[in-house]
């Protein structure tokens, strides 16, 4: 699904948005955007040939549930679909959109309530935040069988490569100077 790209950018803003349409990143995530921008930017995203993933939760107007993971599916139609949420991420696979469980890891119970929501859910990448730790991210992949993409204070390169040889597939970044590099 993601072939070689190892770096997914990820956007926060229209003026960031615009830039990577133009990059050779295939695979974008639209971070935080408004339900009324959504189908003009999914739209937008599909002429200029990428696969855009939004992250559910941070939607403005959109209810992170059941119903609002429909109307991503049905009316936007993403590539695909980014959530904490199990019931966003069950119904958008159902849908068919591929799915990426993300998981902030405060803790070890929070690891392992997080391996319980990923038997229930199995999504086809999961995401873990902070990115910046290689044994916990490593352990990870010991534990489950589903690709692991990795965020959050993912600052040099050296910290890329360093998740990356832990055994994630890729990394999420929306520092633009990271585009750049890699």
């Amino acid at each position: 699904m993601l072939g070689s790209q190892t770096i997914l950018p990820a956007i926060r803003q229209m003026k960031e948005f615009e830039r990577v349409l133009e990059s050779r990143y295939e695979t974008i995530i639209l971070l935080e955007s408004h339900i009324c921008q959504l189908k003009s930017i999914a739209d937008l995203a599909r002429r200029h040939g990428k696969k855009l993933w939004l992250h559910a939760d941070l939607v403005q107007g959109l209810k992170n549930d059941e119903h609002g993971a429909l109307f991503l599916c049905q009316e936007i139609k993403p590539a695909g679909v980014i959530s904490t949420r199990s019931q966003v991420i069950t119904t958008a696979k159902k849908k068919g959109l591929v799915t990426v469980q993300r998981l902030f890891l405060l803790d070890s119970g929070a690891l392992e309530t997080s391996y319980k929501i990923l038997e229930q859910t199995k999504p086809d990448f999961v995401e873990v935040l902070p990115g910046v730790m290689p044994h916990i991210i490593t352990e990870i992949r010991e534990q489950i069988q589903i690709p692991i993409i990795v965020g959050g204070f993912i600052r040099t390169r050296e910290e890329i490569e360093s998740a990356l040889a832990a055994g994630a597939i890729a990394v999420t970044t929306s520092d633009r100077n990271l585009w750049k590099q890699l």
